[in-house]
């Protein structure tokens, strides 16, 4: 079973966001293990919000896990939020 640093970088790969995994409100450490590899191959459609993207994505395969999306800046990002905003929040370091 992967390790949580690994799941995450995964999910970096795959759909172009940083994320956090928690349990019970807590970060959990990246060297933890017996977390199931982030199944996808495709990211996400950019109209999805991040809600639906926990409730479809990441809930039913990390059950008793939370799951912050991190913006461009490391901030979690609210429910309502697009995931095209999200990874758009990338590309703006460019300067």
């Amino acid at each position: 079973m992967p390790k949580v640093k690994n799941v995450e970088k995964k999910m970096w790969d795959v759909e172009g966001f940083d994320v956090c995994i928690k349990k019970g409100g807590k970060d959990v450490r990246g060297d933890k293990s017996g977390l199931p590899q982030y199944s996808y191959e495709r990211s996400a459609k950019n109209e999805m919000t991040v809600s639906e993207y926990k409730k479809k994505r990441f809930n039913p395969n990390y059950p008793g896990y939370e799951l912050d999306i991190l913006d461009g800046d490391g901030n979690p990002v609210s429910g309502q939020t697009k995931l095209s905003t999200v990874r758009n929040s990338y590309s703006e370091d460019d300067d």
